[in-house]
């Protein structure tokens, strides 16, 4: 009975030791699970902190800020923003996508006002013929620079060719573009796409790499052709939209960045007249072309604006070192409805280009433009366009 009795003790001795090992041995993992639910709960209370901070400083924006600055803002335009527009003579000026549209008629702007000229763009004669005009309106000399700023290597080339040129640089106008007008599903040869981003975005990135460190020591500008597509989101135009926006986005966040170093003013126009409006662009099968008819079914019920006007209002802006220039003017509040009620402009969207293919349909824009007529508003270079091709 003894001998039992101590070898129930022994056994009972080597399970409490055995017990007392796996406590010990459970002890730091049930120690790292509270810690990590400690540290869950304080990574939650500082989110909820961050919360209810910047909740705050939104209403504090909006409630102070907004109905202070608003009529400040519009006092200074009024008093102090003709008083300190930047004179353009003797400034060096590089447009990219010069050979037609905002381009084009931004050199012309910039010509008037006594600018010296460096044209980039991949059509020679083209540019050769802007220039001769350019020289006609007042520039004092203009170069011709044909290049495709798609490619870094030419952008780069563009720039020293205008630094060594004319010695400095003070503005860069990256307007080169193109536009796609087709809904997402009609697109049959998906890897032409590409070539969107490649010029609306990259062929902004590239010239400005190579530009900044010039416009730095001048104080000077960037000049960006964006557009509305950016920050309005509407139906067949998905590619075209994704580059404008990733556009604005980058110049947004360069400005962040730079400060006071180089001014940036940014172009979100709506459809204006030019080669796009004219419906050149990349088509469902990936082909460059032009289609009217496509051209028609996106703009719709929409006016489209003259291009002087929109020039004389951009470079009246970049002169007083404005951030944005949105024109026509409709598009503001059009910003703002994408902005707040999101839902309402996908709807219109929906409703104004929705095609029925099984009703052979047009879509509803493009009816009304034919119903109404409105086409004959249409500025005359639209309705028998012709698209430069050298």
């Amino acid at each position: 009975m003894k001998e039992n009795e101590g070898g129930q003790g022994q056994t009972s001795n080597a399970g409490r030791s055995g017990e007392s090992q796996y406590s010990r041995r459970r002890r730091p993992v049930a120690s790292i699970g509270r810690r990590s639910q400690a540290g869950t709960r304080t990574m939650e209370l500082y989110l909820l902190l961050h919360s209810v901070v910047m909740h705050a400083i939104a209403a504090l924006v909006i409630l102070v800020y907004i109905p202070v600055c608003v009529p400040a803002r519009l006092l200074a335009r009024a008093l102090v923003r003709p008083r300190r527009k930047e004179d353009l003579r003797g400034k060096v000026v590089l447009i990219t996508g010069a050979s037609s549209g905002i381009g084009e008629e931004l050199a012309y702007q910039y010509a008037r006002e006594g600018a010296y000229l460096a044209l980039v763009a991949r059509r020679k004669q083209a540019l050769k013929s802007v220039a001769a005009a350019a020289l006609e309106r007042g520039a004092p000399d203009v170069l011709v620079l044909p290049a495709d700023v798609a490619d870094p290597a030419q952008s780069r080339r563009a720039v020293e060719e205008t630094v060594a040129h004319f010695g400095k640089l003070n503005h860069l106008v990256a307007n080169a573009g193109i536009w796609s007008s087709c809904s997402f599903d009609q697109v049959t040869n998906i890897a032409a796409f590409t070539k969107l981003m490649d010029v609306n975005f990259w062929g902004s990135v590239y010239p400005t790499y190579y530009a900044l460190p010039h416009l730095k020591a001048s104080r000077g500008k960037l000049v960006v052709s964006c557009s509305a597509a950016g920050t309005v989101a509407t139906s067949r135009m998905a590619f075209y939209n994704a580059s404008k926006a990733a556009q604005l986005r980058f110049y947004e966040t360069l400005r962040t960045e730079l400060g006071s170093e180089v001014g940036i003013t940014i172009l979100t126009a709506g459809y204006v007249e030019s080669e796009i409006t004219k419906g050149k662009g990349v088509q469902k099968g990936g082909e460059v072309a032009v289609d009217e008819d496509a051209r028609d079914a996106q703009i719709g019920v929409f006016p489209v604006g003259r291009v002087e006007t929109l020039c004389e209002v951009a470079l009246d802006a970049v002169r007083s070192g404005d951030w944005y220039v949105t024109w026509p003017s409709m598009y503001r509040p059009m910003q703002l409805v994408a902005c707040l009620a999101p839902e309402v402009l996908s709807w219109v969207s929906y409703v104004l280009y929705k095609e029925e293919a099984a009703k052979g349909s047009r879509p509803l824009g493009q009816r009304i433009l034919e119903a109404t007529g409105a086409k004959t508003l249409f500025p005359p270079s639209l309705l028998h366009p012709v698209v430069k091709t050298d």
